[in-house]
C-alpha cells in the first residue's frame, strides 16, 4: 500500500564532489629584472583535464611566467607547486610530470630527428617507445624527414619536431610558448585537435599564445598576464 504523501521518505541529495586540488598552483610569484618587475603578485591554478591561455601583449610577462614554471627561470619571489609539491626541475616528478615546448628550444644537432624522439622517449622510460615515436612522427607529418638532422629542416618542420619531443614523454602537464609559431593553416588545426584530446585525457595545457583561433578552440580560461603588472613606478 502506498504511503500517504507526508508519511513517504525524502530522497537524500547526493553530497556534492570535492574538487581535487589543482595540479599546478602557482602563488603571489613575482619576478623581477634589475629595478622593473615583470610579475608582480601573479595567481594561477591549472587542474588535470584544462587548458588555460596566457595573453597580453609583447613583454607582458606571458613567457616569464612559463619558464619560472618549467623551471627555467628562477622566481624573485611566490611559491609554484606541482601536484601539492615545491616545483623543482630536478626531481624525477618534474620529469615525469611536465613536458615542455619553449620557442628557444634547442635540438641535439648530430642525431636525425627519428633518433631525437627515440632518445627522448628511452630516456623516459617509455614502453614501446619505438612504436610510440613511429606514430608521433606520421601525427607532426615529419615521416619524410625522420632522417634529416634538424638543421636541415624547415621552420615550421622544426616546430613540429619540438612538439612531437613533448609528445613521446610521459607527461601530466603540457607547458607550451607561442606553440602556433611557424605551423601553416593545417598545422594550427592538426594542433588545436591535438590540444584537445590531450584535456580530453586528463592532462593539463599551461599555454602562452597571441594566435585567436588556438585559444578559442582549445582554453577553458584565458588569463591577461599583463593585468598583474604593477604600474610604472610603483615600488617593489
Amino acid at each position: 500500500m502506498a504511503r500517504p504523501p507526508h508519511q513517504q521518505k525524502k530522497q537524500r541529495k547526493p553530497k556534492p564532489k570535492a574538487e581535487a586540488p589543482p595540479l599546478l598552483r602557482v602563488s603571489g610569484l613575482r619576478r623581477r629584472f634589475g629595478e622593473v618587475d615583470v610579475l608582480a603578485g601573479f595567481d594561477l591554478d591549472v587542474r588535470a583535464g584544462e587548458a588555460v591561455a596566457l595573453v597580453g601583449r609583447n613583454g607582458a610577462g606571458k613567457s616569464t611566467v612559463l619558464r619560472c614554471v618549467t623551471g627555467a627561470d628562477k622566481p624573485t619571489g611566490g611559491t609554484i607547486e606541482l601536484d601539492g609539491k615545491p616545483l623543482d626541475e630536478r626531481s624525477e616528478q618534474v620529469r615525469t610530470h611536465l613536458a615542455v615546448v619553449m620557442d628557444d628550444m634547442d635540438f641535439f644537432p648530430d642525431l636525425s630527428v627519428v633518433e631525437h624522439l627515440d632518445l627522448f622517449a628511452k630516456a623516459h622510460r617509455v614502453a614501446d617507445a619505438q612504436e610510440l615515436v613511429d606514430e608521433v612522427l606520421h601525427e607532426v607529418g615529419l615521416i619524410a624527414q625522420a632522417g634529416q638532422l634538424p638543421g636541415t629542416l624547415s621552420s615550421g618542420q622544426r616546430r613540429r619536431l619540438a612538439l612531437a619531443s613533448a609528445f613521446v614523454r610521459p607527461r601530466q602537464l603540457l607547458v607550451l610558448d607561442e606553440p602556433e609559431q611557424r605551423l601553416d593553416r593545417a598545422g594550427l588545426d592538426w594542433l588545436a585537435g591535438r590540444l584537445v584530446q590531450e584535456k580530453a585525457q586528463g592532462l593539463a595545457v599551461l599555454m602562452a599564445s597571441h594566435a585567436t583561433a588556438l585559444v578559442e578552440a582549445v582554453a577553458d580560461r584565458v588569463v591577461d598576464v599583463g593585468a598583474h603588472r604593477e604600474p610604472a613606478g610603483r615600488e617593489a
